[in-house]
């Protein structure tokens, strides 16, 4: 997203006094806000728009909150995400963080530290988009090089690196070549265009930079 425009929320939740209130209080801030008062219109905005972070409760109808940050994180939304919910104890701030999300807010909440908090969320955000951890080195988003800690920067064409910061994002994760052709590439081409990118990737990269997984698509490699 551009620097000039504002940043980006998205908010989901059932109660409309509270989500009157929060699109409210965030467009103050200078957000941008789209709001959802339930999972499944939820679901959808996460899938088909940008944001630069999204505040979601738990209790929602159609798709349970932590269902639906599932859901998104299987596709490959790397969006930082808050949840806001009354279930407040430990146990359920472990179970939304485990779930993906990167904090996790108790109501009631203090108005001032929920925007403290989204504000962190955004500036960590902002550092991992312009490098990305890999193995042995990182990758820097604005000029595509491939800097590692021994060796030359490796140049990246646009393609190759929006299919390595798509792995690098979620190391560990098994992308589907489905997943990896809607997220990167025109969803027209056939999936062996996935293939055929991976290749460039482990030509310039060497070939454990992804790793394959047999019958389930591809991940990011180990590097060595």
């Amino acid at each position: 997203m551009s620097v000039t425009e504002p940043p980006r929320v998205l908010v989901v939740e059932d109660d409309p006094q509270l989500l009157a209130m929060l699109r409210t209080l965030l467009a103050d801030e200078g957000y941008a806000v789209d709001t959802a008062a339930d999972g499944q219109r939820g679901l959808h905005l996460g899938l088909t728009r940008e944001y630069d972070v999204i505040v979601l409760d738990r209790g929602l109808p159609a798709i349970e909150g932590l269902d639906l940050l599932g859901r998104l994180r299987g596709k490959g939304v790397g969006t930082p995400t808050l949840v806001l919910s009354a279930l407040g104890n430990p146990a359920d701030r472990v179970a939304g963080l485990d779930a993906g999300a990167e904090d996790y807010l108790g109501k009631p909440f203090d108005v001032d530290e929920l925007l403290a908090r989204l504000r962190a969320l955004r500036r960590r955000h902002l550092d991992l988009a312009r490098s990305l951890p890999l193995p042995g080195g990182r990758l820097e988003l604005e000029t595509r090089n491939v800097v590692r800690d021994n060796g030359n920067p490796v140049r990246l064409s646009e393609r190759e690196c929006a299919l390595l910061a798509t792995l690098a994002a979620r190391p560990g994760h098994v992308f589907s070549r489905s997943q990896l052709l809607g997220l990167v590439f025109d969803a027209a081409e056939s999936e062996v265009v996935v293939d055929t990118y991976v290749h460039y990737l482990r030509r310039k990269l060497g070939r454990k930079i992804v790793d394959t997984v047999r019958g389930r698509g591809y991940q990011l490699g180990s590097g060595r």
